[in-house]
């Protein structure tokens, strides 16, 4: 108990001496929000990294999905790192920089207002960050609950929230988001050593990888399809189609994530964003594709989770992971804590700057109060960020009491990826696209889980899954805004050409990386 009391303490500490050593950065907005656009290709991509993967994929997903599929989710967490990761760096990472800092916005809904001319885009797409982030924040604290109960016997589930919600906030009003991006590479490095030493503590006690495997083999579920020999070892498991649903809408859904796509904003350089593209990629590959490995083996415990007669674990799919993990000595369960910790505050940090950042730049800012200083600005965010983190863990407290809130977690990332998506992605590449085209994605895809979530009997029963409905919604955003933008009024062809003017600067490079004449 010491030795795990200890290793927190000195977690918990580091964190908050980053947060005051970062404080210079944060005199104006675009320090505060954006490190100045200054930061390196380490800090980029581990930040890019640890806000994609939090408690949630660690200990829910990971247990759900590898429940579900067996070593077959462990495709999850290559979908994102190839497709979540690299491809998104790939597309996404050099034009959002160039147009974001040639548009001067700091945040996604200020990219849409701008790039669109329209600040009702941009007042409407802050809204929609707000009401689907906040629930998303609260999410991040329901995975660490059954590892505190499973580590520290008789410590409150709300102790834990109010602690991880204090140190958080502090270091994110401190130090901005250069604190938020040191600390992610200090919780990304935790998290690196931390899923792949405990993956072998826990493959260890059932005979090594070999072993677990062909334990594995010899288990099977409810459904038919789950009692062929040796499916849940098997290739793509017992359920394919809706692996693939689960591996598109957490892999592509992080290109319309605000949370993800503005820390492209504050790349450095060119050099900078070759080395985040593999760097995050590697990380990816590690942290993801070993959560969800891990998961996969989930059902050797079965022996030791209470089963009901619909084969589902009685306590949730929340209580797999925990039970993996129980019997491993106490320094590798203080590991846990600290990983899970780490992906917890570092996905927290990112969506309270997110959030507070957009309702103050994109909704207070010019419409509420008209003339707003930097100096007020960066006050107002603080303000806000105490705010959201306040809001995020009462409803993670309460959760018992807020059923509609808690279904929103589940439809939050599809509704965000799917409403900014296109728009986004188009929006970079596309002189063509239309204002009217922006405003049917953002209602298609938000109404589409609102829908979804409030009156789910009624849908096709391959879109009651929020998952598979997250996907039609970014698939249909993709079809949509180019269809609708064929029979709707385009913006002034100057006004575009000004706009990705900044793509056709002239600029040098050594020769190894162009021939030249």
């Amino acid at each position: 108990m010491i030795a795990k009391v200890l290793m927190l303490v000195i977690f918990f500490a580091v964190m908050l001496g980053v947060g005051f050593y970062c404080k210079k950065h944060t005199s104006g907005v675009s320090g505060f929000v954006l490190g100045g656009r200054n930061v390196g290709p380490w800090l980029t991509a581990f930040a890019y990294g640890t806000s994609y993967f939090s408690a949630v994929i660690f200990v829910g997903y990971a247990g759900q999905f590898g429940w579900k599929f067996g070593v077959a989710s462990t495709w999850i967490g290559l979908g994102n790192a190839f497709l979540g990761s690299l491809l998104a760096w790939v597309v996404l990472g050099r034009r959002t920089r160039l147009m974001s800092q040639h548009l001067e916005s700091a945040t996604m809904p200020e990219f849409f207002g701008k790039r669109y001319g329209s600040s009702a885009l941009k007042i409407f797409a802050s809204v929609l960050i707000f009401i689907f982030l906040i629930p998303y924040t609260a999410s991040l604290y329901n995975g660490l609950s059954r590892l505190f109960e499973m580590a520290f016997p008789g410590v409150s589930y709300s102790v834990c929230v109010i602690v991880m919600a204090i140190l958080t906030g502090i270091y994110v009003i401190a130090g901005g988001y250069m604190a938020t991006a040191i600390n992610d590479f200090i919780q990304g490095v935790i998290m690196l050593v931390g899923i792949v030493a405990v993956i072998y503590a826990v493959l260890g006690q059932n005979g090594g990888f070999m072993g677990s495997l062909a334990g594995l083999a010899e288990i099977s579920g409810n459904t038919p399809a789950e009692q062929i020999p040796g499916v849940f070892a098997s290739f793509f498991g017992p359920d394919p189609i809706n692996l693939i649903f689960v591996v598109i809408l957490t892999s592509l859904g992080t290109w319309g994530l605000p949370q993800m796509v503005q820390k492209f904003y504050s790349i450095k350089s060119e050099k900078d964003i070759t080395k985040g593209t593999v760097i995050s990629t590697i990380f990816a590959v590690v942290v993801a594709g070993g959560c969800y490995f891990l998961g996969g083996f989930g059902r050797l415990f079965s022996d030791q989770l209470s089963v009901g007669a619909n084969g589902m674990p009685l306590g949730g799919y929340d209580a797999i992971i925990p039970k993996m993990l129980e019997t491993l000595p106490d320094i590798l369960i203080g590991i846990v804590i600290v990983l899970v910790l780490s992906a917890s505050m570092s996905t927290l940090s990112s969506l309270v700057l997110t959030s507070s950042s957009t309702l103050t730049l994109d909704m207070l800012k010019g419409h509420v109060v008209k003339n707003m200083s930097e100096k007020q600005q960066v006050l107002i965010i603080r303000i806000l960020i105490v705010v959201f983190i306040v809001i995020s863990a009462v409803i993670a407290i309460y959760k018992d009491y807020l059923s509609a809130i808690a279904d929103m977690m589940g439809i939050s990332w599809g509704a965000l990826a799917g409403a900014f998506l296109a728009p986004f992605l188009y929006g970079l590449y596309s002189k063509k696209i239309s204002k009217a085209s922006v405003w049917a994605c953002f209602i298609f895809g938000a109404g589409l889980m609102i829908a979804n979530m409030l009156a789910r009997p009624y849908f096709p029963p391959i879109m009651q899954s929020p998952i598979n409905a997250g996907v039609f919604a970014m698939v249909g955003g993709l079809i949509l805004v180019p269809i609708v933008s064929l029979f709707t009024k385009k913006q002034e062809a100057a006004t575009v050409d000004e706009i990705f003017s900044c793509y056709s600067r002239k600029v040098s490079v050594e020769s190894k990386k162009s021939l030249g004449e």
